[in-house]
Parts: C-alpha cells; sequence; structure tokens
C-alpha cells in the first residue's frame, strides 16, 4: 500500500534479465527488497540527470552501475581543470568537450548495454515538461536557485518524483519530492532567492569528496524510489556537515497555504534573469559565478582598452588564483581586505587618488560585490565599475595574460 513515507514501487519490472546481468547485479539480487524483481525494475527505468557536475558525477556513476536501463543527462557546460578536482566521471583528457559527452563515454565504459540520451543544452521552460513526462524520476544536480525551482514546478506539474541535492563548502543537502504524497520544495522554500544570495562552489569554494557523500545519498533515494523500498526522504531534508562528521534531519509538511504551481511562468522569469547573468559572461560558456551587476556598473573589455584616461584596474580575486593568470597592470586587492578595510584599501594602494576604478575577478560576481562594497566609502567623483566576464573573458578574447607568482599583493589584515 502506498503511503507518504513510502509510494511504492515506480517502475514495473521488465521480463527478465540476461545471464551477464545475472552475474553483474548478483550482489543486489540477494538484498531483501531488491532481489531479481527489484532488479528488474532499476533495469526497467529511466532516469533524468539534471547535471553532469559536481553532483551528477556520482548520480550518474552509481546509477549506471546500479543497473538502470535507460538514462538521460542534460547540462550545457564543458569540461574545466577545475572540475576534475570533484566531478570524477571526467579525465584530464576530457578538459574543454561537452560534460555530457564526456560523462556518456564514462558510462559507456562502464556498462555498454546503457541506453543513454546526452543532451548538451540547459534544462528551460521550453523542454523541462517533456523531459520529466518522458522520465520515471529526476535527479537535481544543478548549480543554481532557477534551474533548482524550474526542476520542482515542472516535477509538481507532471506528478514526477524528484530527488534534490545541494552543497555548498563542506555542507550538503537531500531531499526527496514527490507530488501528491509529499511535501515540494516549494513548501519548504516558499521563494526563489536572489541568484547572488549565495555564493556559489567557484566563489565559496567546495570540498571535493563532499560531491561524492551527497551524491550517493541521491542515488540511494532514486534506487529506493523505483524498487519501492525502505523510507525514502519525502517531507525530510537531510543536511550534513563533512567537518563535525554529523548528520541531522529537519522535517517539513505540505504547506497548506501554499497556492499550487499552475505554470512555469514565474519561474521563467528567474530562469531568463538567470541566462541573462551567463550571456555576459566569458566566451568559454562556463556557468560557474554568474553575474549580478546592473548594467551601469559594468563596463566591457573593449570599453576598458578604449578609456582615454587610465583606471585603476584592482583584482579581488585570491592570491593562488593570480598564480594561474593575471591581467598585466592590475592591483592586487583581495575581496577579504575590501570587506573590512573598504574604500581605505584602495587609498592606501595607490599613490594618487583614483577617479576612475575598474574591479575584476573571475566572471563578475566578486567585483560586483566589490563594486557594491566600495560605495559606500568611495567620494562621490570617483566612477566604480566592474569589469564585464572578469579574467575569463579577457583571456578568451584573445588578451595577454601572465603568471604572477613574485608579484607583491597589497594585503592587509583581518582585522580592524
Amino acid at each position: 500500500m502506498s503511503t507518504a513515507s513510502n509510494p511504492g514501487p515506480l517502475v514495473a519490472p521488465t521480463d527478465s534479465l540476461s545471464p551477464r546481468e545475472l552475474e553483474r547485479y548478483a550482489r543486489h539480487l540477494s538484498l531483501p527488497g531488491i532481489g531479481i524483481e527489484g532488479q528488474r525494475r532499476l533495469r526497467a527505468a529511466s532516469v533524468l540527470v539534471i547535471g553532469a557536475g559536481g553532483l551528477g558525477a556520482p548520480v550518474l556513476h552509481y546509477l549506471a552501475a546500479a543497473g538502470i536501463g535507460s538514462m538521460t543527462i542534460i547540462d550545457d557546460d564543458v569540461v574545466e581543470a577545475s572540475n576534475l578536482q570533484r566531478q570524477v566521471l571526467h579525465r584530464d583528457a576530457d578538459i574543454g568537450r561537452a560534460k555530457v559527452d564526456s560523462a556518456r563515454d564514462a558510462l559507456l565504459r562502464l556498462d555498454p548495454e546503457l541506453a543513454i540520451t546526452a543532451i548538451s543544452e540547459r534544462l528551460s521552460p521550453d523542454n523541462a515538461l517533456e523531459l520529466f513526462r518522458s522520465h520515471d524520476v529526476v535527479l537535481d544536480g544543478a548549480d543554481n536557485f532557477a534551474t533548482r525551482y524550474l526542476s520542482n514546478d515542472a516535477a509538481e506539474l507532471t506528478g514526477t518524483p524528484l530527488v534534490w541535492g545541494t552543497i555548498f563548502r563542506f555542507a550538503g543537502q537531500v531531499s526527496t519530492f514527490v507530488p501528491g504524497p509529499g511535501p515540494m520544495l516549494r513548501d519548504l522554500f516558499p521563494d526563489i532567492p536572489e541568484a547572488d544570495s549565495v555564493p556559489n562552489c567557484a566563489e565559496g569554494g567546495v570540498l571535493g569528496v563532499l560531491c561524492g557523500t551527497v551524491g550517493s545519498a541521491m542515488a540511494t533515494e532514486a534506487v529506493k524510489l523505483i524498487c519501492g523500498i525502505g523510507t525514502p526522504l519525502i517531507g525530510r531534508l537531510l543536511r550534513y556537515d563533512a567537518l563535525e562528521a554529523d548528520y541531522s534531519t529537519l522535517r517539513f509538511s505540505p504547506d497548506p497555504d501554499r497556492p499550487p504551481v499552475t505554470d512555469l511562468a514565474e519561474v521563467a522569469v528567474a530562469c531568463a534573469a538567470a541566462d541573462q547573468g551567463l550571456g555576459r559572461q566569458n566566451a568559454k560558456g562556463s556557468g560557474a559565478e554568474g553575474q549580478c551587476a546592473r548594467r551601469d556598473d559594468e563596463v566591457s573589455i573593449e570599453e576598458y582598452l578604449a578609456e582615454s584616461s587610465p583606471a585603476i584596474l584592482i583584482d579581488v580575486r585570491d592570491g593562488w588564483e593570480r598564480q594561474i593568470s593575471t591581467i598585466p597592470g592590475s592591483v592586487h586587492l583581495p575581496l577579504s581586505v575590501l570587506q573590512v578595510q573598504g574604500w581605505k584599501a584602495v587609498e592606501a594602494a595607490t599613490a594618487l587618488p583614483p577617479r576612475e576604478v575598474i574591479i575584476h575577478c573571475k566572471s563578475g560576481a566578486r567585483s560586483a560585490q566589490a563594486v557594491a562594497l566600495l560605495k559606500e566609502g568611495a567620494p562621490g567623483a570617483v566612477r566604480l565599475r566592474s569589469l564585464r566576464g572578469g579574467i575569463d573573458a579577457w583571456w578568451a578574447s584573445g588578451h595577454e595574460t601572465v603568471q604572477a607568482p613574485g608579484q607583491t599583493a597589497v594585503s592587509g589584515s583581518h582585522h580592524s
């Protein structure tokens, strides 16, 4: 009998398992609750995984190993060197390739009989409903709020179970949303947060092995739903603190006053705003940092180079980032220093009072934050702007960068 704690098996079992499959999944076949019938359900299941990055990589890897019969991967990003610390499906040789292509090849090496569809684009209001309707369960490993709420709303509209996970620095969260039996994401977090309200992995960092912990928990939820075993995280938010080795669970219920999702209109606005931010980023296409500056607070690379009077260019990245690449002539003032010292740090770093200050980071989020911060203390005559797309856009435009391991950074104490 289906209950809110366990809605029962999602998938009817396939007719039989081949001798190869019986040998391959032998350790499942002896498990109570899975057995031959559960393995046949897994082989019959169709799963959509949103994202082939930090969470998507372990999700895809373990579901393929578990015997899922058909998987669709959707992701519009390419593999970068900085991904390899946590996105374990990809290899050094895959740098520059579409993540979905790299992931597909890795999964087919694991199981050549797996049916894989690779979609090298973003989940959007235009494709979400069709994709959700055509799969038994969806796992969302997206790295932005707009896509997470799009997944939730598409799940609610189509009645498709959704496994959801997030990671940040040393902590992760997992929950399972099954329309009907249990509450949804909007019952827990009703409103879509501002895109820049929480730093992303590119800015805040993430412990690589945390992705494996959280992604494995997500894959476990999918197996439980498909086979109808155990107690899925319906109405529960699992929280994991890696530094404290602590797991905790928050219980939540449907909000009787929450209006039901009737269309994708609201989330389409959030997705459009997110896409606009991505469009301002570098030509490499990395969606890692986001962009939150207003247009009048930004300057393009072409505009910066065409300035008739020289501007002070301030790099607010961390010191280790400058060891990778640096825009020639930039002054190093880490964002952490500006957050403590404010405009005084800029005055101390420049011989003459600046009238034009342009700030850059990797792709625009931290520099926009620095512009907003410095406006509170800067003289009114000073013009402050963020370099659109940051050093990523500078590099992609073909302009020179240098490594700066020997440069002396302008630094300061973290105390007033």
